[in-house]
């Protein structure tokens, strides 16, 4: 290793490339069908990307206001007002992000210091882990079980201690598809409650929830709201993952300390796209219809699959579905996920990737965020198997 750069000193000395970059490689190089990666294969609406023209032709294509543009933030105060029955000051209590993933670190780095425990279900979204190590803390991870990926709330209470500064969840839960239900929320709220734990609620599929569920936002919690960083993502609602656009809302004395580090990480977000969601934002049906829009893709797809060796249980939100393939092999989940792309063309994700210790159990998660031919083409491949 060179002279500058040495295990000893890397203050990540453990991460390697993300599984998503590996896979993502993989399946170009193979011209893989992509289920891997949490992107839509399709466009977004042209409406929005209008918007957007015309935002940069109106000339607002120098720096924003470091928390973010003014009327956004406003816009978004509204939609979580009449969704959740919380109001947050558009001023400051909500701050635009690049993307959700910016929004979690930032709020790590402004409240982890150094010996700090960070409380992380597993299998969890893989950015999570490195903003804390990075910031000298120290993930304690409580992994959850399939199929149904519950949390066992005395497991959870026990796993505090006095170095416990931080809680993050994610509903609805990426990678398992699972959602926390009212009463679980209720559950955090009471443990929670005589603590000063910080908790980060990472909704960025908020909007995409199926069988007439509902989204429990931390928001929607007094207890909760108030130690609370709401994290989420518009590029998972409008299908642009690629502007990396977010938003973050929490108590003002709390996003005063995160706006310390935000204005210094990226001091402000793409200009002319805050513009354009924020005429975007004042038709609710471009994200209160997105719940069908995925459940219709999640249902093709397990409908699909009904002839298929794989068992599973329909995802709850998210664009995930976890397939369990026991009755197909005894490979491990990194092998047959590698085999699917070399030998098959279809890339998923092994799941063991995001669980404590890389606890195999035997299942993948596929996106369903694909045209109906992409879903056709790749549930032609797993009948097959």
């Amino acid at each position: 290793m060179h002279k500058f750069v040495n295990k000893n000193r890397s203050k990540l000395p453990n991460v390697k490339t993300t599984i998503f970059t590996t896979v993502g490689n993989l399946a170009r190089q193979h011209g893989a069908i992509d289920l891997s990666q949490g992107f839509p294969n399709f466009e977004a609406d042209p409406r929005l990307i209008d918007l957007v023209t015309q935002s940069m032709k109106d000339g607002h294509n120098q720096y924003a206001p470091m928390q973010g543009y003014y009327g956004l933030r406003e816009t978004i105060s509204e939609k979580i007002r009449k969704l959740h029955g919380r109001t947050y000051d558009p001023e400051k209590e909500i701050t635009i992000t690049v993307g959700a993933t910016e929004a979690i670190f930032i709020a790590i780095s402004a409240f982890v210091h150094a010996g700090d425990e960070v409380l992380v279900f597993k299998p969890a979204y893989d950015c999570y882990e490195p903003a804390i190590e990075v910031n000298g803390g120290k993930a304690v991870c409580i992994q959850l079980n399939g199929p149904g990926y519950k949390v066992n709330w005395e497991v959870f209470r026990n796993k505090i201690t006095k170095k416990t500064s931080m809680v993050i969840i994610n509903t609805p839960h990426n990678p398992s598809g699972q959602i926390f239900s009212k009463a679980d929320m209720l559950q955090l709220q009471e443990i929670l409650r005589p603590t000063n734990i910080i908790l980060i609620s990472d909704e960025v599929y908020e909007h995409i929830i199926f069988d007439d569920a509902e989204h429990q936002s931390a928001s929607r919690f007094d207890d909760l709201a108030s130690r609370t960083f709401v994290c989420a993502s518009f590029g998972k609602t409008f299908h642009v993952t690629g502007w990396k656009m977010g938003y973050c809302a929490a108590p003002a004395e709390l996003m005063h300390e995160f706006r310390k580090i935000h204005q210094f990480a990226v001091f402000c977000v793409d200009h002319p796209v805050q513009r354009a969601l924020t005429l975007y934002l004042k038709n609710q049906e471009h994200y209160l219809g997105l719940n069908d829009f995925y459940q219709e893709k999640r249902d093709y797809f397990l409908s699909l699959l009904e002839n298929s060796r794989f068992r599973f249980t329909p995802s709850q939100g998210t664009y995930f579905q976890l397939l369990d393939y026991t009755q197909i092999t005894n490979e491990g989940d990194e092998d047959l996920a590698r085999r699917l792309i070399v030998d098959h063309h279809l890339a998923s994700i092994a799941i063991s990737s995001f669980n404590v210790n890389s606890r195999d159990d035997k299942v993948l998660r596929f996106c369903f965020a694909k045209t109906k031919e992409t879903l056709e083409k790749a549930t032609e491949i797993l009948c097959s198997l």
